[in-house]
């Protein structure tokens, strides 16, 4: 049994869930999120601050909405490297900008801290059985070192390479993910005003070139009326999808295709869909497009949802 102590920082959606797998492969966690109860919820122990966490874990965790949140939980004045020490692992499972990934990693190595960024996939199901992907980068020995951390969490660890390579291919995956989500729910709709049988489309995109992990996963519950809610909502995908831009412009690569998504997940957040699952664009792009929506749920009496 590893006897390496195991603290967690950001306790929302996939960190609590995250936690929670520690906690039930026997693995105690010390956890703090700037909503206390989280903690508990999740099965850790509570810690007071993000200097506890430091100063008692020898492997820290941080799954943060974006890396302005990471750089403050890291460099403030109470973060962690305030209160590390050498020898530590600090794995950030955030989906950051790469940029920022490799200059907090030079810090950390200043420190003698293994500054590891995984990016995961799979979403809230995957993280409730413990089955996310995980795309991991920095040092290959300390990778290797960790993986038994990733052994409750993940059925699929991959590295990817240095320091920002994983938070890197986060960003290339999430890309598609909302070129194919928000194309999908404009498709659907289309669909839906000329009076086709939505099941029998998706049967003919799922059997065509038009696959994609929306047509297969996603919108065979969403025309059943199941949006899936609990999910990355629209405005963290715009998020990702700015992150994105700014990667690969770094990078030297044109990006031709990310207005699409820009656009339809901006106008799902200006419409009111921006705190829910980003799969609500499909009734963003439906609300203007004269009221669509792929299954009527509204009350029959009073016409309202």
């Amino acid at each position: 049994m590893n006897t390496q102590r195991i603290g967690f920082i950001g306790l929302g959606n996939m960190g609590g869930r995250m936690t929670r797998r520690l906690v039930e492969a026997g693995i105690e966690v010390l956890g703090f999120d700037a909503e206390p109860e989280r903690a508990l919820a999740a099965g850790a122990r509570a810690a007071a601050s993000i200097a506890e966490v430091t100063r008692l874990a020898d492997v820290v965790l941080l799954s943060l909405p974006d890396s302005k949140v990471v750089e403050a939980v890291v460099e403030g004045t109470d973060g962690i490297i305030a209160s590390c020490r050498e020898g530590q692992t600090v794995i950030d499972l955030s989906t950051a900008a790469a940029s920022s990934t490799i200059r907090l990693n030079a810090l950390f190595k200043q420190r003698g801290v293994q500054y590891i960024d995984s990016g995961i996939s799979g979403g809230v199901a995957a993280a409730e059985k413990g089955t996310l992907t995980l795309m991991v980068g920095g040092d290959a020995a300390a990778i290797d070192a960790i993986q038994w951390v990733f052994k409750p969490i993940a059925t699929k660890v991959i590295t990817m390479g240095e320091s920002g390579a994983g938070h890197t291919t986060k960003l290339l995956n999430n890309f598609l993910n909302a070129v194919s989500l928000s194309a999908t729910a404009e498709v659907m709709v289309a669909g839906k005003k000329a009076g086709l049988d939505l099941h029998r489309l998706l049967d003919v995109l799922n059997s065509s070139s038009g696959v994609n992990f929306a047509t297969q996963n996603r919108f065979p519950k969403i025309v059943d009326g199941d949006y899936l809610e609990g999910g990355l909502t629209s405005k963290l995908m715009t998020k990702d999808v700015v992150l994105y831009i700014d990667r690969v412009r770094e990078l030297g690569v044109s990006s031709l295709n990310s207005s699409g998504p820009l656009a339809s997940f901006g106008l799902a957040t200006a419409l009111g869909y921006g705190d829910v699952i980003s799969n609500r664009v499909v009734d963003a792009i439906g609300d203007v497009s004269g009221g669509v929506r792929l299954k009527d749920t509204r009350n029959s009496s009073t016409g309202e949802q």
